[in-house]
């Protein structure tokens, strides 16, 4: 169990019940905090201590991108969450554009904005870290790795990558909420998330292998929604209020019954927790790739010496549960229990 001394941004988390609808959210809290905690000790040790030393901090900024969005109304934000392939004319035409300036030379902002600019997003994020790391500016160092795991693992979550956000037909409305948040918080606890981090030799072709790989298992996510449901009344789809109305979250978003989501996550065999896994994983392959572009520079200068050593022992306790699977060590607020 994590014992930092750092302020946890509490009042990230809090904000988050003042959004209205949570669909949007990739991973939705749950998800996201325990992306950004795992990817802390995926790195290696050399870098991974002083990221563990502010883990708390690391894990709470994981919401700070989904609370500029919609309890801030930030609308250069939002298109940093998703990309609309389709809108881009497919895969091989979007990857021609090297960063979000390029693309404007060909649409009009207000286009860009519709279509969203996440991979670019994410590569300009690297660059940031990677500099801020040069420069061993602490806040700035872990304010953008914490928002650049965000955006990571937007890209790893297969409707953020796709017109069809929330469904292709009216009818798989909610579909969005329940495969980023609902599937991980009732399933998640059994997620083997333990990954390490690797040198990206391309970070370009790195980000748009996620987007691919992502956007090609749209077609599933959708086929099975669509094969469940179909002519499945609302007591069978949804879990019901006492009023016998499909009961929702503090969001506003439709929870799904037990057994239409156990089934639903069977038939995707596995797909959630892959991309979990892989979040966690690339997550903390972006940020060693930034150091190592820094020049490797010692970070461990940037915390006073008794922060190290008094969390030693609590890191080799989390690295334990982590190499069996597990982020432990924090609570994490949940939508659907």
């Amino acid at each position: 169990m994590n014992k930092n001394i750092i302020p946890v941004v509490c009042g990230l988390v809090i904000g988050m019940f003042l959004l209205p609808n949570s669909r949007c959210m990739a991973w939705g809290v749950w998800g996201h905090s325990k992306i950004n905690r795992g990817a802390v000790l995926a790195l290696p040790k050399e870098m991974g201590m002083f990221f563990y030393n502010h883990a708390d901090y690391i894990t709470e900024e994981a919401v700070a991108p989904d609370i500029r969005k919609y309890t801030m109304h930030d609308g250069v934000e939002h298109p940093r969450h998703y990309i609309n392939i389709e809108k881009y004319n497919g895969l091989q035409e979007a990857e021609k554009f090297k960063t979000v300036s390029d693309v404007y030379t060909k649409f009009a902002k207000d286009s860009v904005n519709k279509y969203g600019t996440l991979p670019w997003t994410i590569q300009e994020m690297v660059e940031k870290l990677s500099n801020a790391m040069r420069n061993k500016n602490k806040p700035e160092i872990l304010f953008v790795a914490a928002n650049l795991a965000h955006y990571v693992g937007d890209a790893h979550m297969p409707l953020h990558t796709t017109i069809f956000h929330d469904g292709e037909t009216k009818d798989q409305a909610g579909i969005h909420g329940l495969w980023e948040s609902q599937l991980p918080e009732l399933f998640g606890k059994d997620y083997s998330l333990f990954a390490e981090a690797k040198y990206i030799d391309n970070v370009e072709a790195y980000t748009w292998e996620i987007i691919e790989h992502s956007n090609g298992l749209v077609k599933e996510v959708l086929y099975n929604d669509k094969k469940l449901r179909a002519d499945k009344p609302e007591n069978l789809l949804f879990k019901m209020s006492p009023a016998r109305q499909p009961a929702k979250t503090k969001f506003g978003t439709l929870i799904y019954a037990y057994e239409y989501a156990h089934v639903y996550h069977e038939l995707l065999g596995g797909m959630v927790e892959k991309q979990m896994r892989a979040a966690v994983a690339a997550t903390a392959s972006y940020w060693y790739t930034a150091w190592i572009n820094a020049g490797k520079p010692d970070l461990s200068e940037l915390d006073p010496k008794y922060l190290s050593e008094r969390n030693q022992k609590y890191y080799q306790e989390d690295m334990g549960d982590f190499k069996k699977g597990r982020v432990m060590g924090f609570k994490v607020m949940t939508e659907y229990k």
